[in-house]
């Protein structure tokens, strides 16, 4: 033990920065993960295939005109090792080759039909795995799983992929407290607002839910990667106005006009439910939603200050005529 805390120290003094308290952290979650998803066996899921046969084939599975150096480079193998991977491969008629057009000494290769076979079965396995170690976890902690690893993925270098999907559904069981939590940790770190903030949208979401009438209200949940990232309510008013209510976004999905979206889709069912005019309160501080307000056609009706959240605010009333 004394060797490997003094190997983590020498490790260290040519990046100061890094603690052998951090390197080991990062070390034991690797062998956790390594153990969870079952990547210390010889063979991957129970298949003929390693790790890194199961990744070349993933490759050529889902990219068309690779050569073996393309393999090499992508995945950061030894261009000997996927030489001889790739032989293997042929022997068991796993792939086949064509000259390449624009290097004469390189081949395209391509999954032959045994290899489309065999990676259908590996990559069914796959997704039931991790379908068995997700299905047990509640909403709220799949979500948390879901963002660490994306944050992991983009803290080591990954970009993320621009215009990634997502879906609205309505909300599932948790959603809701899901909601009141995420808005009052997201309105406190970026505004300084206090817990009475939480306690109105805990009484907003409350009455919604006793109250909810489904053939004149709704609640949107946008999900992406599997992870809540905002929320919409329409609550009715009256029998001619209705207010929309909770608009929020998550930091991690700004930018890809999700907000924008939930609104429209408010707009579109008042609409459809008869309702004459949709109402907003908001604060003006809030510039993002109320650029949003503004480009949907919502007029400013009246402004007032107030002391409200430990802060000294201006809220705002909004109307769109519909």
């Amino acid at each position: 033990m004394a060797f490997i805390k003094a190997a983590l120290v020498t490790m260290t003094n040519s990046t100061p920065d890094v603690s052998p308290d951090q390197i080991a952290s990062v070390r034991a979650f690797n062998r956790f993960y390594t153990r969870q998803l079952g990547l210390l066996n010889e063979h991957l899921l129970k298949s003929p295939f390693s790790l890194a046969e199961a990744r070349v084939m993933y490759e050529l599975a889902n990219r068309d005109g690779l050569t073996a150096a393309d393999l090499g480079r992508e995945l950061g193998l030894d261009a000997g090792y996927v030489s001889r991977m790739l032989k293997k491969f042929e022997a068991r008629s796993l792939v086949s080759k064509r000259p390449s057009k624009t290097d004469a000494r390189q081949s395209i290769l391509a999954l032959a039909d045994a290899g489309r076979d065999a990676f259908a079965d590996l990559n069914r396995t796959a997704i039931d795995e991790v379908a068995a170690m997700l299905a047990p976890l509640p909403t709220t902690d799949r979500a948390r799983l879901l963002n660490g690893m994306r944050d992991i993925n983009q803290a080591l270098g990954q970009k993320p992929a621009s215009g990634e999907p997502y879906i609205l559904r309505a909300p599932e069981a948790g959603d809701f407290g899901w909601i009141i939590r995420r808005q009052a940790i997201l309105y406190h770190q970026e505004y300084g607002w206090d817990e009475t903030f939480e306690g109105l949208v805990a009484e907003i979401v409350g009455a919604f839910i006793r109250n909810f009438d489904p053939s004149r209200e709704r609640c949107w949940v946008t999900e992406r990667d599997g992870e809540v990232v905002g929320s919409i309510f329409c609550v009715r008013e009256s029998d001619e106005h209705a207010k929309l209510r909770l608009l929020y976004v998550e930091p991690s999905a700004r930018g890809l006009g999700i907000g924008q979206r939930l609104v429209k889709d408010v707009i579109k069912f008042a609409r459809a439910k008869g309702y004459k005019a949709l109402m907003l309160w908001t604060n003006d501080i809030l510039v993002a939603a109320r650029r949003i307000y503004q480009a949907e056609g919502f007029k400013l009706e009246r402004e007032e200050p107030h002391r409200s959240f430990g802060k000294d605010l201006v809220g705002q009333t909004w109307t769109l005529a519909l």
